[in-house]
Order: structure tokens, then C-alpha cells, then sequence
């Protein structure tokens, strides 16, 4: 069984029967292999007491969800074997409202579009994610909030990204398999400066200038531009529908103003 420990959290809401919290990238949602502690788990049993005990498993108790370790923001954690069950059928139906903003390398066309592809672990490399045959059903929806890079060349562009599923790594893999993978992601990296290779001139040099300035930026990161902004689900027991949002987090407000820099 986790042990508690005092780690602050940022509540967000809080009742008898859930807690929601705007998880910070670099925090494990539950103890696994390398990651024993320190975790969500350990800081909702320190803060919740024995009221998530065996919850969802001993190993992550109350945990109906999870977002990647580097990925910031909403998660809901029941506190109640009913609150549990309704919510963690809410995710097998599809009905929870989740909603991300990510920053991904070049343009996507068309702006917004329905991406479909079964994802499963990698055949070769056991810390990545793919589309494969004998993957799970994979969809997400996506729209574009901003471009930014020179005149008439997109090089990064922000997404509102909306699961109707919730594969591991799904968001990332989807894009990726777009060529368009996300800024940071030390995973699944980053598309080559090829894709400027037919832009002439003045044009072509300022992109590139520009590309090296935006890779320079967030080399070394060790967290994807991901942000999980919104989750929206039916309360458990009211039957109120509730919808959480959070900004970006400073690191990713940060790269924001950076981007938006001309």
C-alpha cells in the first residue's frame, strides 16, 4: 500500500465524493516501477485520509484517470466506491468532456480534423507508443487556436485537442503519426527542417532562423507542450454537469509569449 506523504496540491474542487486537481508536469499520477513515491497517490491519501483506501485497487486508490507524468493539468479522483464506479463509467462511454492545448511542430491541414488509429505499444521500443493493427481504437479531435513562426510559413501551431478516447500517449502518438509531434517531447522528438527545404530566399532563410530559435528554446526540456485545459463530467451524485478549466501552466505561458514574439 502507497504511504502518505505531504505534498502540496492544487485543489481545484473538493467534495465528499471527488476531489479535482490541476496536476503539475513531473508528478506521477500512481506508484509504478521507478517511481515508488511522490506520486498523486501519496499526497491525496496524506490529504484525504483513509477515505480513498482500496478505492479503484490498493495500488491507486480513487484514481479513475490518469495524464502522462510531463503532461500538466484537470484530473478527477473519486473519494467514494460510488463516485467511482459513475465516474469510471463516464469514461468507458466517452462522455467526459476532456479537452487539451498542445504546441506541435508546423502546420496541420486542414485547421481542425478528426484523427482515427489504433494505438498499442511500439514493436520495438518499449517506452513509446503506435498505431498498430492490434492496438485499442484511438480518436481525437483537434482545431487550431494560433500560428506562429514568419510571414507565410507556419512553424508551430497551438491546438485545442479533444479525446473521445484515452489511449496512453494518445495525443502525441496521433500527432506524431501527422508529422506534427509535439515541442519538447523527448519521446517522439521532433520532424526534420526538410519540410522547409522549398521555400526560396529571404523567406526561406528568416524560417529557418527562426526554427533554430523556437528548437534552441525548448532543448533540454524534459516535458511535452501539453496542457490538460478542461474536464467536464456529470457529478456522481447531485447529477450536476461540472467543467473545470485551467490556463497554461508558466512554463507554457511562457513559451506562448515566446512564440508570439515577431
Amino acid at each position: 500500500m502507497p504511504l502518505p506523504q505531504d505534498i502540496p496540491l492544487s485543489i481545484l474542487y473538493e467534495d465528499a465524493s471527488l476531489i479535482v486537481i490541476d496536476k503539475p508536469a513531473g508528478m506521477v499520477v500512481h506508484p509504478a516501477p521507478g517511481n515508488p513515491d511522490g506520486t498523486l497517490v501519496n499526497a491525496l491519501l496524506y490529504h484525504c485520509g483513509a477515505s480513498l483506501t482500496g478505492i479503484g485497487g490498493v495500488a491507486r486508490p480513487g484514481i479513475v484517470h490518469r495524464i502522462d507524468k510531463e503532461t500538466s493539468g484537470t484530473l478527477v479522483v473519486a473519494k467514494t466506491d460510488t463516485a467511482h464506479a459513475h465516474l469510471s463509467a463516464q469514461f468507458a462511454d466517452h462522455s467526459v468532456d476532456r479537452t487539451y492545448r498542445a504546441f506541435v511542430w508546423g502546420g496541420p491541414v486542414p485547421l481542425e480534423d478528426r484523427i482515427e488509429g489504433a494505438i498499442g505499444r511500439h514493436p520495438t521500443d518499449r517506452k513509446r507508443m503506435a498505431i498498430t493493427a492490434k492496438g485499442k481504437p484511438a480518436v481525437t479531435y483537434y482545431e487550431t487556436l494560433a500560428r506562429y513562426g514568419v510571414p507565410d510559413v507556419t512553424l508551430v501551431t497551438q491546438l485545442a485537442c479533444r479525446l473521445e478516447t484515452g489511449r496512453t500517449h494518445q495525443i502525441r502518438v496521433h500527432l506524431t503519426q501527422r508529422g506534427h509531434p509535439l515541442l519538447g517531447d523527448p519521446v517522439y522528438g521532433q520532424p526534420s527542417k526538410q519540410s522547409l527545404s522549398s521555400l526560396r530566399g529571404v523567406q526561406k532563410s528568416s524560417a529557418l532562423t527562426r526554427w533554430d530559435q523556437i528548437a534552441a528554446y525548448v532543448k533540454g526540456w524534459e516535458r511535452q507542450a501539453l496542457h490538460a485545459a478542461a474536464l467536464g463530467f456529470i457529478h456522481p451524485v447531485s447529477g450536476e454537469h461540472m467543467l473545470f478549466e485551467t490556463p497554461l501552466p508558466p512554463d507554457l505561458a511562457a513559451l506562448e509569449a515566446f512564440l508570439e514574439q515577431a
